[in-house]
């Protein structure tokens, strides 16, 4: 029985403003951005969107979402790959996870961490958006998350073989609340 393979991609939270003084893979999570980033990562826990691992590109900031996704019990592992960092090619290292030579067999979703525009440019290849629309066809918000799916190993080339299962912004896993705001009615 083949199983069915999805993929969580996740935007790493609100991050330090970026500037002449401070390198842009250096640039951290700010306190907003840690608390809106745990807030979230217990709701996918709480909705049963666990992961067998979490992929992260290796910035700063994308690292520490994703450090925050284990901590949260999103997934047990995390490992760095270079692929998720911006302007990176993933596709190969998503064809290596999905082909038949997977580094784990049996895994069922990862977690991919990264950036913006290339999480919603991935997406949007995955499902089928020609190349040159790709890029304005959907947006992962800070935090937000997509969910693409594929019912059977893919055959062939990546591209147009997933199907989008969910893409949610960051206030409707949050119920629009902020995580300074007064709780009440």
């Amino acid at each position: 029985m083949t199983r069915k393979r999805e993929l969580l991609l996740l935007r790493h939270g609100i991050a330090e403003e970026g500037g002449p003084d401070l390198d842009d893979a250096q640039r951290s999570l700010t306190d907003e951005g840690r608390v809106r980033s745990q807030l979230l990562l217990q709701r996918l826990v709480e909705l049963d969107l666990a992961c067998d691992l979490v992929l992260s590109s290796p910035l700063v900031r994308a690292r520490q979402t994703a450090e925050l996704a284990v901590a949260a019990g999103l997934a047990q592992e995390l490992e760095l790959a270079a692929a998720l960092a911006p302007l990176a090619d993933p596709l190969p290292l998503l064809e290596r996870w999905l082909g038949p030579l997977s580094p784990r067999s049996g895994w069922r979703r990862l977690a991919l961490v990264g950036h913006e525009p290339d999480l919603s440019t991935l997406a949007a290849l995955l499902i089928g958006v020609p190349m040159g629309q790709a890029p304005e066809a959907l947006q992962l918000k800070k935090a937000g998350v997509a969910l693409l799916q594929w019912p059977q190993p893919p055959q062939g080339a990546l591209p147009g073989s997933a199907r989008l299962a969910l893409l949610l912004p960051p206030r409707v896993l949050l119920g629009r609340r902020s995580p300074n705001a007064p709780s009440g009615g």
